[in-house]
């Protein structure tokens, strides 16, 4: 069964794909997890750092001079929404590739989805097992350096798994926030229940174990509905298909505080299933190649 359940997450999925870049992927970076973690972090600049500028956590310039980059440069999500796309735009931009010294105007203006999306694109490529995860964190301060859950709210947020083959296990890693040194744990080895998944998330509130406003998202979305958006992101990302912020299953779009109780529940079934998504591979895998409303999406151009 683990075999199984590896050999899944070593595939690589539309937007995990790498394209005609996987061999340099292979071959021309290391393999020493937080190696590679520090190069995919030094390719991005996230759009919430770029607008606070030089100021608050990045007034030591850990995530470079924010004044190098060209004025016209805005967030970039919506241009390369898949590995392929982000790589070639960062040979376009400097065709050494993957340069711990990157200059900051070649840098890629895009959030944790998309530094998860390369962080598991590498990785799979180099055979080590691998993939995306969606969910809520609560330990990122604003960039003005202050706590940005004063309330102990957590914000939506995209980690990677990948399997540690000496321990056994899967491993928490968060390349998007490593180098931010106010963190009391180690970024490449999170500690359970540091991250709070999705489904767990989910569950919280539909058992009235937290305050729905506890999870809120950028968008300004909180309870169910941005722990609906993020359990469905999140089973997608478990299926290898790490689908865009923009879209989600169509017969929840703009209704996810009008679902009926049989809805409720069904989504209540699927959140328990990925609790534990390796000990309910089987059933997972079989609901995603059966239920028709968790996959069938709405949002952009679809």
């Amino acid at each position: 069964m683990q075999n199984k359940i590896l050999n899944h997450y070593l595939q690589l999925g539309p937007f995990t794909n790498p394209g005609c870049y996987k061999e340099k992927l292979i071959n021309n970076l290391p393999n020493d997890i937080k190696s590679i973690g520090l190069l995919v972090r030094k390719q991005t600049i996230h759009r919430v750092v770029l607008a606070a500028g030089n100021t608050g956590s990045n007034t030591n310039l850990k995530y470079g001079d924010m004044k190098k980059i060209p004025w016209y440069r805005q967030a970039e999500d919506d241009n390369f929404p898949t590995a392929a796309a982000m790589l070639a735009e960062l040979y376009r931009r400097d065709n050494r590739g993957f340069v711990i010294d990157r200059e900051e105007k070649n840098r890629l203006v895009v959030t944790c989805r998309f530094v998860s999306i390369l962080m598991a694109s590498i990785l799979k490529s180099k055979r080590i097992p691998c993939r995306v995860r969606s969910g809520f964190a609560s330990y990122f301060r604003n960039p003005n350096g202050k706590a940005r859950n004063t309330g102990g709210q957590a914000t939506d947020h995209w980690i990677n798994e990948y399997w540690d083959k000496r321990q056994k296990s899967w491993v928490m890693i968060d390349v998007d926030g490593s180098i931010e040194d106010y963190l009391t744990f180690d970024s490449y080895d999170i500690p359970k229940n540091v991250f709070e998944f999705s489904a767990d998330s989910w569950l919280s509130i539909r058992q009235r174990n937290v305050k729905p406003e506890h999870f809120h998202d950028t968008a300004g979305y909180e309870g169910l509905v941005t722990t609906g958006w993020e359990l469905f992101h999140d089973f997608h990302c478990l299926m290898n298909n790490e689908i865009i912020y923009q879209h989600g299953p169509k017969y929840v779009w703009n209704r996810m505080n009008k679902l009926t109780k049989a809805e409720l529940k069904e989504i209540d079934h699927l959140a328990s299933l990925m609790k534990n998504p390796d000990d309910n591979f089987d059933e997972l895998i079989k609901i995603w190649e059966t239920k028709k409303k968790f996959r069938i999406l709405k949002g952009a151009l679809l």
